[in-house]
């Protein structure tokens, strides 16, 4: 049971990026699934949530910025981040809760962040 976050990289501000939590090992259908950031220096804060419903909730320094969406079919979730901003600038990891929305929507800790993947906004 395993999840994946890729697609950081290196932008400029005013970019985008499409990262991508792919689950191997079991399916993600009843599953929410939260996105979640570490910058240098700072605890972890939850970015989004997507329900097994397609509800979707956001921290509100990323409202009308980023989006994030599911393909059951192929077992990923994703974070479309527009309009980037150097305070992006982080490690992004994903999380994801068998039937508990409630865990997803409040950014419940989890045992095992795997390894993330960075994101780095210049300016």
């Amino acid at each position: 049971v395993q999840l994946q976050a890729s697609g950081g990289g290196l932008v400029q501000a005013g970019g985008s990026l499409r990262l991508s939590c792919a689950a191997s090992g079991f399916t993600l259908d009843n599953y929410a699934v939260a996105w979640f950031r570490q910058a240098p220096g700072k605890e972890r804060e939850g970015v989004s949530c997507i329900t097994e419903n397609y509800n979707t909730y956001y921290t509100d320094s990323v409202k009308g910025r980023f989006t994030t969406s599911r393909d059951n079919a192929k077992n990923t979730v994703y974070l479309q981040m527009n309009d980037l901003r150097p305070d992006d600038t982080a490690v992004y990891y994903c999380a994801a809760y068998y039937g508990l929305d409630y865990a997803c929507q409040n950014y419940y800790d989890i045992d095992d962040w795997g390894e993330g993947t960075q994101v780095t906004v210049s300016s």
